[in-house]
């Protein structure tokens, strides 16, 4: 059976904003994540529809305060909180948080391609 453990998962992003490590599971991607300051990731988003994420995400806050954007409403999650977040929300994310998430990796993926565009173009780094 396939797994992934944080500490032997390569290193992916690696920006002031994000330490990404993602590992494919069958057909979903499992992501740790940490984030070590304040993060309104709206402006990562810019060019998908909506300007909002499109792929849905299960997962673990283990550490600080995550909190996901709809149109209509929002919804916040502290260490020790699962979480399901559907398609269509921007994460606000505060300083110290590490999320363990799954993924479909197809809809990842093409997030991902314009997240990381983006991320490059805001920051100026490489992932």
């Amino acid at each position: 059976m396939p797994s992934a453990h944080r500490q032997s998962t390569p290193i992916a992003v690696d920006t002031e904003l994000i330490e990404g490590r993602y590992a494919a599971l069958g057909g979903y991607t499992v992501g740790f994540e940490t984030f070590p300051r304040d993060v309104d990731a709206a402006p990562l988003f810019a060019g998908l529809p909506g300007d909002r994420c499109q792929c849905a995400h299960w997962g673990v806050v283990t550490a600080g305060r995550l909190t996901f954007r709809w149109p209509d409403h929002e919804e916040s999650f502290v260490a020790g909180d699962a979480y399901y977040a559907p398609p269509g929300h921007l994460p606000l994310i505060t300083a110290g948080t590490s999320v363990v998430e799954f993924s479909p990796t197809e809809d990842l993926e093409a997030t991902m391609a314009v997240v990381e565009k983006n991320l490059a173009a805001t920051t100026g780094a490489q992932s």
